[in-house]
């Protein structure tokens, strides 16, 4: 399904006022997972955002005008960290994560910079990286390191077509 009209969408940076909202839709959107590894932590979800919250290096992403959702781009190892990459549940499924994030690897890809990220062993938003060029890197038994060359999604394809 592809992005609705109603969803027009937009990131803007992040200030240190938005730490509890982003907290709050990471307990949302990361209980299913956590719950399912038998890790969910009421407090704890909260925390660990608090804990790493960099406004400098994140973005809130809207939809429609509205809070919808919050990415942080991390400079790592002469690359780049994708990390609290959280979507509301009401936009989820409608193809905004993926306009997100092929926004965000269009900047990296154009540095020529390796992105990396983790997700949660059977995470749906799994598929949505592999979509977008990112392969598994190391596994451990709870989370799956990806990465992504500069270009990755493009070499991708290449691959596909050829």
């Amino acid at each position: 399904m592809g992005l609705l009209p109603d969803l027009a969408w937009s990131l803007r940076a992040a200030g240190s006022a938005d730490v509890e909202a982003i907290a709050e839709l990471r307990a949302t959107v990361m209980r299913p997972d956590l719950e399912r590894l038998g890790r969910y932590d009421e407090h704890r979800v909260r925390q660990r955002l608090r804990d790493s919250f960099a406004p400098g290096h994140t973005s809130v992403v809207l939809a429609g005008g509205a809070f919808a959702g919050s990415v942080t781009l991390r400079p790592r190892d002469a690359g780049w960290w994708l990390e609290h990459f959280y979507l509301s549940p009401a936009v989820q499924g409608r193809g905004l994560g993926s306009a997100v994030l092929g926004s965000l690897l269009e900047r990296t890809d154009a540095g020529g910079a390796t992105v990396r990220l983790d997700v949660m062993r059977g995470s749906a938003a799994r598929r949505l990286y592999e979509r977008h060029g990112f392969t598994v890197e190391r596994e451990d038994p709870v989370d799956v390191y990806m990465v992504r060359p500069p270009g990755g999604a493009e070499a991708d394809r290449a691959e596909a077509d050829g």
